[in-house]
């Protein structure tokens, strides 16, 4: 039998939310660096876990200018956490189940504070 599962395929584990924009139409703007090193794309759907509350929610990356650190939620979203929380943002892909079984995820770990690669 030929089946998919869910795997984590990109986290950026702990950073910290730099702005909360209630009056936008949505999403979550990520620093570019960071998502080029967790290999997230613009446009794609993320779970967002928040350390400090334990919020949980899912929305879209949007680019966000390189270098900057920025970790901004956008409408709705800004509701769920406050400027200085600690998130989780990571994505999921689909795989066959053997695929799964080798499968390595792209986990980066920034400095929390700046939310700077740390290397």
């Amino acid at each position: 039998m030929k089946f998919q599962i869910e795997v984590l395929k990109s986290k950026i584990h702990r950073v910290s939310v730099t702005q909360a924009d209630l009056n936008y139409v949505g999403s979550i703007t990520i620093d570019e660096e960071l998502m080029d090193a967790a290999n997230m794309i613009e446009g794609e759907k993320v779970q967002v876990l928040d350390v400090d509350n334990g919020e949980r929610l899912e929305t879209y990356i949007i680019k966000g200018e390189r270098g900057s650190g920025a970790i901004c939620l956008n409408g709705p979203a800004a509701r769920k956490v406050q400027v200085g929380d600690v998130v989780i943002i990571a994505s999921y892909a689909l795989l066959d189940f053997e695929e799964a079984k080798a499968f390595k995820p792209w986990v980066i770990f920034p400095d929390t504070k700046t939310n700077k690669l740390i290397r």
